[in-house]
């Protein structure tokens, strides 16, 4: 393995490591939280846009996860986040087709946390009731300016706030002058993060002996009927249907 690949691949660890032990608390505190509001029949939404979509899309229709799980969808892809008033458009058509009910949990996913998008989507969900948790670089955030009208960052609007432990720019590995850093970490981080959040709230759903709705693999034989009865509670819920 090349030296920039170790120098990435022990920094990656590392954070991961951090990212683990520094949530370890919001998380063991949301799992109750947001597994009691999947009891009473609600569901999770998730948002990210732009590269952060990735990360939304991490807990829906996954092999091993939970099938009530909805994403708000911005058909851009993040090119118009920037865009005042779009978060809000995209969070009330999110509201008009799948609901959101009060005492469910969105989680919203940015890295900076600086962008109008995602600040309005979890501004709007906390007017409508729900909770709301963000998913961000703590220490980039605090050094970024905001691009809302109001001057907030993601983690000021937030419930909760989950932290990647990400550096400010997101790339870890230092390169000789004159080129910028390499190797981001946010992906990697929330990913872990999200999937920890997801086996504490299975962690309770078994022990309110509520049988977590688990989707299994489409590539293995049978699966696909069975993903469609468990998900059969939530269909009109789901963006993304299975």
């Amino acid at each position: 393995m090349g030296k920039l690949a170790e120098r990435f691949y022990q920094e990656a660890i590392r954070v991961q490591r951090e990212a683990r032990e520094h949530n370890q608390e919001v998380l063991e505190t949301l799992g109750p939280l947001i597994g009691d509001s999947l009891i009473a029949g609600g569901v999770l939404h998730t948002f990210g846009s732009g590269h952060s979509d990735i990360l939304s899309r991490e807990l829906l229709g996954r092999a091993g996860g939970l099938a009530c799980v909805t994403g708000i969808v911005d058909p851009t892809e993040g090119r118009i986040e920037h865009l005042p008033g779009y978060g809000t458009h995209l969070l009330e058509t999110h509201a008009r087709l799948h609901e959101m009910k009060p005492g469910e949990t969105v989680i919203v996913i940015s890295n900076s946390g600086k962008n109008p998008a995602p600040l309005e989507v979890a501004a709007g969900a906390k007017e409508m009731g729900l909770r709301v948790v963000a998913l961000t670089s703590l220490e980039m955030s605090r050094q970024a300016q905001s691009a809302h009208p109001e001057g907030k960052r993601l983690f000021e609007i937030a419930d909760h706030v989950l932290d990647n432990r990400g550096v400010p720019g997101d790339a870890i590995v230092d390169l000789p002058a004159p080129h910028p850093p390499a190797g981001s970490t946010s992906t990697l981080a929330g990913a872990m993060i999200l999937n920890l959040l997801q086996m504490e709230i299975i962690d309770h759903l078994l022990a309110r002996g509520h049988p977590p709705p688990l989707l299994k693999s489409q590539n293995l034989p049978g699966n696909r009927g069975a993903n469609l009865e468990t998900a059969r509670p939530y269909t009109r819920r789901l963006s993304r249907p299975l």
